[in-house]
């Protein structure tokens, strides 16, 4: 892998901190801003509403800017938004400043992921992919937990403040290591990069990777209250069990970005099934904490390890179109990370308890199965199709071919007899 590539997923981190550690805040944000944890859970998916609308939004308006400067402007933007929320007075300035972060972070994963997917081969895709990804599951690991254990000794604004330390040293990352890309010889054209959104894969790419996501973010998002409330562990776990989360989400991206390229449906699909089931297990066995804190771990790894899979499938259905199929992607993770919360919010609201994120987060991992396996059963058709066209066409030319032992003016009566 370039360097660069690297250097992106060291970016990834602090995005990724900063999208995910309120999972681990809710209950002091909650109380310092006056709100139920519900309301705070929204700051999640404002986030992810950020993110939603950014990722599109800002891969057209930066397509025919260098991408490098692209990348400085909007990590130095995202630090700014995180600098706003630690100061921010109010629950409604918290929530501004967390739309602004997700779209400054929505422009840099799309215009990254076009990066690194550009500086590699195709067959490297997923691998690439999951060094960005990766910098997601480190964010997991040490981000997340770190966040939660400053929020608890700290006051949840310290946070905040060492995400935007992050993204400085990101960005003098950046500065220092990732090179100019040059732009494309032809200008990128936006009705050429826009109809990728008439192919019916592309929409059920978007699908599968929304549902997949938001299946475990609607359950992932009300895990500490879950822990706490449920579970009966100390609050001062918390933090820990995210960490397990986060080394699961690390290894489910390790093997994911090792075998996707070559096992894309099986890795995607087995992948979503294994997380259904241990959601159902999650809503089945949350008041057991040992079980609890186990099944953390693995929803992190099956869920990340379909990641790398989710993303190399849409440059490989939108691949004309490398920007805004990183965005369109992005979009699609995030769409899942806006319902999701918002659904497992809904469930806690209407007083089924903590354990119904699970099973509303299930429901929508099956949908995302079912998804997927119609996706696949429309691209064995097309491959079939497309071997049959090509045998057709190798007949056909084998056919009118002149004979080896065949003379030419034997060869040339035919076609004289015919007018050809």
């Amino acid at each position: 892998m370039p360097v660069a590539v690297h250097v992106l997923g060291l970016a990834v981190f602090a995005l990724g901190t900063s999208e995910f550690m309120l999972s681990g805040l809710l209950p002091p944000v909650a109380e310092d801003m006056g709100v139920s944890i519900p309301q705070a859970g929204l700051l999640i998916s404002a986030f992810a509403v950020g993110m939603v609308v950014g990722a599109p939004l800002l891969a057209v308006a930066t397509l025919r800017l260098p991408r490098r400067t692209t990348l400085i402007a909007l990590i130095s933007l995202f630090g700014l938004g995180q600098a706003a929320g630690a100061l921010a007075p109010s629950y409604a300035l918290l929530f501004a400043s967390r739309i602004v972060s997700a779209l400054a972070c929505a422009g840099f994963w799309a215009v990254g992921a076009a990066v690194a997917i550009a500086m590699v081969r195709q067959d490297q895709r997923a691998r690439a992919m999951a060094v960005m990804i990766g910098g997601l599951s480190v964010a997991n690991v040490l981000g997340v937990p770190a966040g939660a254990f400053l929020g608890e000794h700290f006051g949840w604004r310290s946070a905040f403040w060492a995400v935007g330390a992050a993204s400085a040293v990101a960005l003098a990352g950046i500065l220092a290591l990732v090179p100019r890309i040059p732009l494309p010889a032809e200008r990128p054209g936006l009705r050429r990069e826009l109809a990728i959104y008439r192919d019916r894969q592309v929409w059920l790419s978007v699908g599968v990777t929304a549902l997949a996501a938001g299946g475990v973010f609607c359950a992932f998002s009300y895990l500490s209250p879950l822990l706490t409330d449920v579970a009966g562990l100390d609050s001062a776990w918390v933090p820990w069990v995210l960490g397990l989360f986060g080394l699961g989400a690390l290894a489910g991206t390790a093997v994911g970005g090792r075998f996707a390229d070559a096992h894309l449906f099986g890795i995607m699909l087995w992948g979503i099934t294994a997380s259904t089931a241990l959601l159902v297990a999650l809503a089945l066995l949350a008041s057991s904490a040992a079980a609890a804190v186990a099944l953390s771990f693995l929803i992190g790894f099956s869920t990340f390890l379909t990641a790398p899979a989710l993303n190399a499938r849409m440059f490989n259905v939108a691949g004309a179109a490398p920007t805004l199929a990183g965005a369109t992607t992005t979009a699609a993770f995030n769409l899942g990370n806006t319902g999701g919360p918002w659904l497992g919010g809904t469930v806690i609201d209407a007083g089924l308890g903590f354990t119904a994120t699970a099973w509303a987060g299930a429901a929508m991992t099956v949908t995302a199965i079912a998804l997927g396996l119609t996706a696949l059963r429309l691209d064995r058709r097309s491959r079939r199709a497309r071997t049959t066209r090509i045998v057709a066409s190798s007949a056909g030319a084998a056919a009118g071919a002149p004979h080896p032992d065949r003379s030419t003016a034997d060869c040339a009566r035919p076609a004289a007899a015919t007018g050809t």
